[in-house]
């Protein structure tokens, strides 16, 4: 039997979206509608992300989304629904692979707890993470989850795994401390990355990755003394 082609308009929340759908006796197995679903959803997602990077948040809008993913704004609204849908969304994917990054790297070394703070701290350095297009998306978010629930909800998803990973490698650091005081070591550590982030993403020019990650351990050296020499040959 042969498929023939039919134009169906439907209302989503007020925008006209016309779609050709495909007549045929047997439709697509639900395994590939599900990839085609998963592939269209992520490319509006990196459409997002690039949008925030070049216009700002304020600026990103379901139109110009839809026109760097090179689809109708309908198809936008149809998989997110909203703007804030979309773009908490994207917010959800970018610190996804945030996490991928930090894990990765604890993954790569062993037990030994110096080992295993370094690591985080060079992923938060690492050029996947630490590039332009990257920090202007985390302080696009950053300076709007104080208004926006949905994003700090997806922040709090993320960053308390994070930063439970900091406080443990530090209680691994330093057994017989008070843990208030490895808690708040853990939070310095952590609050140092996101400062050379923030010096990174407005003075890139003057500001490097490699050299900021290289402070960023002579500051942990001066924190641990008892492991500044350690730390030093990795600098």
């Amino acid at each position: 039997m042969i498929a023939t082609l039919g134009i169906v308009n439907i209302q989503i929340m007020g925008i006209k979206v016309s779609m050709t759908q495909q007549i045929t006796p047997q439709q697509k197995p639900r395994k590939e509608r599900k990839e085609n679903a998963d592939r269209r959803r992520q490319q509006l997602i990196q459409a997002t992300l690039k949008s925030i990077a070049t216009n700002g948040l304020a600026k990103t809008t379901l139109a110009t989304v839809a026109n760097e993913a090179g689809l109708s704004q309908g198809v936008a609204v149809f998989y997110f629904k909203s703007k804030t849908g979309l773009l908490s969304g994207a917010l959800h994917d970018h610190y996804a692979g945030y996490l991928a990054n930090w894990t990765e790297a604890l993954s790569k070394v062993g037990n030994d707890p110096l080992d295993k703070l370094i690591a985080l701290i060079e992923a938060d350095f690492s050029p996947k993470i630490c590039n332009p297009e990257s920090l202007s998306v985390w302080f696009a978010f950053w300076g709007e989850q104080k208004f926006t629930p949905q994003y700090a909800e997806v922040s709090a998803e993320f960053d308390i795994p994070r930063a439970k990973a900091m406080y443990d490698v530090c209680v691994e650091l330093m057994p017989d401390e008070p843990q208030e005081k490895v808690a708040q070591i853990a939070d310095w550590i952590d609050t140092l990355t996101d400062g050379y982030w923030q010096r990174i993403h407005l003075s890139p020019k003057t500001v490097r990755r490699k050299a900021s990650a290289r402070e960023a351990l002579e500051m942990v050296a001066r924190l641990l003394p008892e492991h500044s020499e350690r730390l030093a040959a990795r600098i």
